[in-house]
């Protein structure tokens, strides 16, 4: 590791906290300020798509009509994404004349992109017209990204609220959220960033592919299409589809460290924000900036592992005539190198956005292990846009929960009984996550479809085993690239995979939200646990450490850590 690595390092994460408070107070009045912001702006175009949808803005909805209004939209999404692949041969806007997408794997892309996961099993380039590209891909990145915002607030709300709108059990309204985020926050801010990207060589266009001569001679075929709109709100919605099947690693997506550096802070900025936005609307900024804290203890724990592995290079290469002075420089790109790898890999996996600089499949044993480990945790480390606060709120509870049995009184966050229900929910929670990814691995690694697939045998293809299924599940979508994933046993395994680790996961949360909201609020006493304070920090970083740890630790054990060994002889560092 070196000086310049580190400083790379700790100069975004300090551009990410200078932009936490002012976009965090932002998506508060966005959402819950009596004035929002751009009123002459954006304010008619959400009257007009407000009405233009049938939605009184002053109506609110329980959890119940809020998860359903979630999932028929999702849904609806789904089938109309799932027929643009089917039908792209015969729609405009498909100059290379690009055939129909095959069954399983336009099922895989539309469970994909309306589980804010964009896993991708083609190449972007010679599969998607423009047409499916901007009105099924990238319309999801935009409305996928606003329903987990929406899902956040709505557990917000539950939590931080003393009573409903006139006495009711209300968590705000979907439909509300979903344009208010789309409109205000996901659009202009997206529109900005597109226009950045393309003033810096990403390609926007929607001209057939070039033809052109190379200086040595050769031809060569250069992909064209609407890269930069794309590439934008990829990273802003933590959603990771790339136009290109080398994803961010491609100079047309991310050509410059300039153009990687807002990358990594528009992935960030949104999960970031959200923290700041609680700490609002529970009306104590002190909740949200713990909540950052524990995030970010988290965050620099996993960069400074990943950048310590690559940093010292392969240790499959130790003892031969190979020198590594520079790190582990198989999958990345020179104009990146190993420090602003480790953190664009530590970044994504952290959040839900699978977009990724370089190839993870050929990072070190332990460098893979952190992006595994990340995901594993439940994408609670700033995550996915909305997914990273609603996932986070739980663990709080479960670390109020086990705060509240040591000093033998009834569990309280924010002056609300935390009580059987709240744990009942939690816990399916806690426990759907893991089911998905460890049954899943499980099944694929006996049976014929699955391990027909692998790129390598041993502890490195368990591995792309568990990153397939644990990305699909956290809904991140970044791959262990040495594992094919583009045939019909995979495609609708992972697709179920997806959509169980999106909607199975949302409904409990929605459910929880529902039972704190009415619940009332106590005032604290001698025996009320700080959330607020450095010791909660640590015990609930120490909540998310221990049951990620006892649940996926002896499957890690059987795949990077025991190929760390081995290709270390006998010695894990």
């Amino acid at each position: 590791m070196t000086a310049i690595g580190w400083i790379q390092i700790i100069a975004f994460f300090a551009l990410v906290l200078l932009l936490t408070k002012p976009l965090g107070l932002y998506l508060y009045r966005v959402f819950e300020g009596r004035r929002r912001p751009l009123p002459r702006i954006v304010g008619p175009m959400e009257r007009f798509f407000l009405r233009l949808c049938g939605v009184d803005p002053s109506v609110e909805q329980d959890w119940k009509e809020y998860a359903f209004s979630l999932l028929a939209f999702s849904l609806f999404g789904m089938l109309v994404t799932y027929a643009l692949e089917r039908l792209q041969h015969i729609l405009p806007l498909n100059p290379q004349r690009f055939p129909a997408i095959e069954p399983a794997l336009a099922f895989d892309t539309a469970a994909s992109f309306t589980t804010n996961t964009n896993w991708q099993a083609y190449s972007g380039e010679s599969t998607m017209s423009d047409l499916t590209q901007m009105a099924g891909l990238a319309w999801h990145n935009f409305t996928s990204a606003a329903a987990g915002i929406g899902v956040a607030l709505a557990l917000a709300r539950g939590l931080t609220r003393r009573q409903g709108p006139d006495g009711a059990k209300t968590l705000g309204n979907f439909w509300v959220d979903l344009v208010r985020a789309v409109l205000f926050v996901l659009l202009p801010i997206c529109v900005v960033a597109a226009l950045f990207l393309v003033s810096q060589g990403v390609v926007q266009s929607l001209a057939p592919y070039r033809d052109v001569t190379t200086l040595e001679g050769p031809r060569q075929i250069l992909p064209m299409g609407p890269v930069a709109s794309q590439e934008a709100i990829k990273e802003f919605g933590t959603n990771g589809g790339g136009f290109f099947n080398a994803n961010s690693a491609h100079p047309f997506e991310n050509p410059t460290p300039l153009t990687n550096l807002v990358e990594l802070l528009l992935i960030f900025a949104i999960p970031a924000a959200l923290t700041y936005t609680y700490g609002r609307m529970a009306r104590d900024s002190r909740q949200g900036w713990a909540l950052f804290a524990a995030m970010s203890m988290l965050f620099f724990a996993g960069v400074g592992v990943c950048y310590g592995a690559e940093a010292r290079g392969n240790p499959a290469l130790r003892g031969l005539a190979v020198s590594q002075s520079t790190g582990n420089l198989e999958g990345k790109e020179v104009r990146f190198g190993v420090a602003a790898s480790a953190l664009f890999a530590t970044v994504t996996t952290d959040t839900s956005c699978g977009a990724v600089n370089s190839m993870h499949d050929s990072f070190t044993p332990i460098g893979g292990l952190v992006t595994l480990a990340n995901m594993e945790l439940g994408e609670v480390i700033f995550g996915g846009v909305g997914a990273g606060l609603f996932g986070a709120l739980v663990f709080v509870l479960l670390a109020v929960f086990i705060a509240g049995l040591m000093v033998g009184r009834t569990p309280e966050y924010l002056g609300k009984k935390i009580e059987a229900r709240e744990m009942k929910l939690a816990m399916l929670f806690v426990l759907v996550f893991p089911a998905i990814i460890l049954c899943g691995s499980a099944w694929a690694a006996v049976a014929p479809a699955g391990v027909a697939s692998l790129g390598n045998a041993g502890p490195h293809g368990l591995s792309e085993i568990l990153y397939a299924f644990s990305s699909s599940a956290a809904n991140n979508g970044s791959a262990f690239a040495g594992l094919n994933a583009n045939t019909p046993w995979w495609n609708v395994v992972l697709a179920l995979a997806m959509l169980a680790g999106r909607f199975l996961m949302i409904v409990p949360v929605l459910a929880l939200a529902g039972g704190m909201v009415g619940k009332k609020v106590v005032s604290p006493g001698l025996g009320t646990f700080p959330t607020d304070g450095p010791l909660f920090v640590g015990l609930l970083v120490s909540v998310i450490v221990i049951v990620g740890a006892l649940t996926f630790f002896p499957a890690l054990c059987l795949g990077p850590i025991l190929e760390e060994t081995l290709a270390g002889g006998g010695r894990l560092f």
